[in-house]
């Protein structure tokens, strides 16, 4: 079968090809493609070629398939697993495969890293046994596409709620996760990454009472607090307030002011930046953890911390790179009983022809997540721009229509009429 997918053959080479897929083994299974959600860790892995840590190929001769926040429709299952999982069921995939080496430590493999016939910006892929073996393959039941392909961010959210420590005297036991009725702070937290852990740690029943969130640029502060409401935060326990610390001479004193006077239980980093993480540090209070969730693109980045508070104030700081499968599982239920609700995230949507030059350009794009449907040839485009570009396209017309009635968000709507009437590929 003939596949079209974007591999990667170097720094920013990628490159939209047709190939033909070989026949699948016992052990394997062919699946269609329908939506992958474009990850800045596919940006990162852009930058950095053949020097990502999971990449195992030499991409000059053997190129792999990108993208790994996808979902979509089994089409032939090999044998080995005829009896857990059937031709025309949905899925979505947990990327992060934790997969034993020979030497019992877990490898770095990934789909839309490691894997040649396996990633998300493909029509067609092959799903290899270790996928299955890890159970990382995971049965989708939902209406569409779309919150499958966002199930994978949001399960890295999940991961590092779960990651968050803290102790108690005299007791070298770790309690894991957030501390319940404390104090949060999101620095950096309202790109998509950070959208979803305001939805999460709000709808989580595990929450805090205080929920400060940061960002430095007013127009995404004021979309965040129109799509994440103090009120809806209020409604579940939670005292939400957003900040812009752009020209604040000390920050972290009017933090700890609007808590009290007291310092924070859980802090979360979402930018790779040293003055976000260092002041990430001055705002922990006793026992306080502090999660760097941004992953950077340069291997010598660092920032100072206060060791004096670590041994004397039991101050911590954790870092997930994406979430397990349990948090995959959690993500779908929550989502499946609308306690999340992550389309927020998608602000842009395009075809696969647009998924290699969105990938390498994501940090220059503003918005949030770009979703690619990976048999449609559409550019990406802006939710926002439809009705400015439907004055001459009637397809981006009806498209605007339809998420004028969903708050100008994307929907089930929206993604069957784009299924139905978009060019394909």
């Amino acid at each position: 079968m003939k596949t079209k997918a974007v591999r990667i053959y170097g720094v920013n080479d990628l490159r939209l090809d047709e190939f033909d897929l070989p026949e699948i083994k016992d052990d394997e299974i062919l699946a269609r493609i329908v939506s992958d959600s474009i990850c800045m860790s596919s940006h990162k892995l852009a930058l950095q070629g053949a020097k990502h840590k999971r990449i195992r190929h030499d991409l000059t001769k053997n190129p792999v398939i990108i993208g790994h926040e996808f979902c979509g429709v089994l089409e032939k299952v090999g044998a080995k697993w005829a009896s857990s999982f059937k031709a025309g069921d949905k899925f979505a995939i947990q990327p992060a495969l934790n997969y034993p080496g020979a030497d019992g430590v877990a490898t770095l493999w990934a789909p839309g890293y490691s894997y040649e016939y396996t990633g998300g910006d493909a029509t067609y892929v092959i799903i290899p046994r270790e996928v299955m073996e890890m159970k990382c393959l995971l049965e989708y039941k939902a209406d569409n596409y779309f919150m499958g392909s966002l199930s994978e961010p949001v399960s890295c959210i999940v991961g590092a709620f779960h990651a968050q420590y803290h102790t108690k005297g005299g007791s070298y036991i770790h309690d894991m996760g957030i501390v319940e009725g404390g104090a949060m702070a999101l620095l950096a937290g309202v790109g998509p990454m950070g959208l979803g852990a305001i939805d999460y740690a709000v709808h989580n029943p595990r929450k805090p009472s205080l929920l400060v969130v940061t960002d430095i640029d007013s127009a995404r502060l004021d979309r965040a607090s129109q799509l994440l409401t103090v009120e809806d935060a209020k409604k579940n326990g939670v005292d939400l307030r957003y900040i812009n610390t752009r020209d604040m001479t000390d920050p972290v004193a009017r933090l700890k002011e609007m808590n009290g006077g007291r310092l924070y239980d859980d802090v979360f980093v979402f930018a790779p930046v040293k003055p976000v993480v260092e002041m990430g540090d001055r705002l922990l209070g006793h026992d306080g953890c502090l999660n760097f969730f941004a992953g950077p693109t340069d291997t010598s980045f660092s920032a100072e911390f206060n060791f004096y508070n670590v041994h004397y104030e039991s101050h911590h700081i954790v870092g997930t790179s994406g979430g397990n499968t349990g948090d995959m599982i959690e993500s779908l239920a929550m989502m499946a009983r609308g306690e999340l609700n992550p389309v927020f995230m998608i602000t842009h949507v395009g075809g696969l022809n647009a998924a290699a030059k969105t990938t390498i350009d994501l940090d220059q794009i503003p918005g949030g997540k770009k979703l690619i449907y990976t048999h449609k040839n559409l550019e990406l485009t802006a939710i926002a721009d439809f009705k400015e570009k439907g004055r001459t396209d009637p397809f981006y017309a009806k498209l605007g229509e339809i998420c004028k009635r969903h708050k100008d968000l994307w929907s089930k709507e929206a993604e069957d009429y784009l299924l139905e009437n978009a060019p394909e590929i």
